[in-house]
């Protein structure tokens, strides 16, 4: 296991540590440290796994009429032509 100069990395990380608490890290990280290789050791065995994918959509089993809702949406838009929504350009040629 690397040394690790607590003081140091506290001093960047601008931070106050009594002596006591020196101590007390400087035996503390390197158990975490390794504790961390053993997870990425153990993670790297197991291998990556892609996650089990599903259809989460449902079965449109009861579709509204066309149209049925179109004026309402036209209606409540700020800006419409030729009975559509009209929108901002923000993409130009």
């Amino acid at each position: 296991m690397t040394q690790i100069d607590v003081a140091a990395l506290a001093k960047l990380a601008k931070l106050e540590v009594s002596a006591d608490e020196l101590a007390k890290l400087e035996k503390e990280i390197p158990e975490i440290l390794g504790f961390v290789e053993t997870i990425q050791a153990v993670a790297a065995e197991a291998g990556h796994k892609s996650p089990v994918h599903r259809n989460i959509m449902r079965e449109d089993a009861n579709p509204h009429e066309t149209g049925l809702h179109t004026r309402t949406l036209l209606d409540a838009a700020p800006a419409q032509k030729d009975d559509q929504v009209a929108v901002k350009q923000v993409i130009s040629k």
